[in-house]
């Protein structure tokens, strides 16, 4: 008999900038709903468990301010992160170009293959208006080596999907990391082990 799934528990950060719906598409996984929520103000968390065949996942969601002041504290929030999603709005070239400076700011802080990265063209119900084309996204996503999606909270496309291509890479990882343990890799937590965990700020 198949003994109980392992049960994983990954931190994931929300990056880019102000009002490209960070915190829509967090809202709307997490609650399902849409709201046009206030610009967050430091970072915001939401926690979201899925109960998938092979494992169960809980998501600690953190949703970082956009605003350029609080730029220099976000790396502070992505610290032990095990996916980020660079979010921009297609209707926004700059918040394109805004996220390519965010994946650099990443680089520095991750070794490559240690973070799972979706590049997230949100607001796809503008499509009017759009300035990023599709081809872009996939283009800059596919030379560095990020999963790409396009979505809209508010329309609700996509945006399960985009948070299910992160699990499955990860337990993808989980899977490679099993079958060739690295001697300096990141452990993930046990939810099964007992213990409190305490968590700054």
């Amino acid at each position: 008999p198949e003994g109980p799934r392992p049960s994983y528990m990954y931190k994931v950060v929300l990056l880019g900038s102000m009002s490209v719906g960070k915190s829509s598409l967090a809202y709307r996984y997490v609650r399902n709903d849409f709201r046009e929520l206030l610009p967050t103000v430091g970072c915001s968390f939401f926690t979201q468990t899925l109960e998938l065949d092979e494992a169960m996942v809980k998501f600690e969601i953190w949703d970082t301010a956009g605003q350029e002041k609080y730029q220099s504290v976000c790396h502070l929030y992505y610290r032990d992160a095990h996916a980020a999603l660079l979010v921009y709005d297609i209707a926004n070239k700059q918040t394109f170009s805004r996220a390519k400076l965010w994946l650099e700011d990443l680089e520095k802080k991750f070794l490559p293959d240690e973070i799972v990265v979706a590049l997230v063209g949100n607001k796809t119900d503008l499509a009017a208006e759009r300035e990023v084309t599709t081809e872009e996204g996939e283009e800059f996503a596919r030379t560095k080596g990020l999963l790409f999606m396009e979505t809209s909270a508010k329309s609700n496309h996509q945006v399960n999907d985009v948070f299910l291509s992160v699990v499955q890479e990860l337990l993808r990882k989980e899977k490679e990391k099993a079958s060739n343990p690295s001697p300096h890799g990141r452990s993930t937590i046990d939810l099964r082990a007992s213990g409190a965990r305490t968590r700054c700020c």
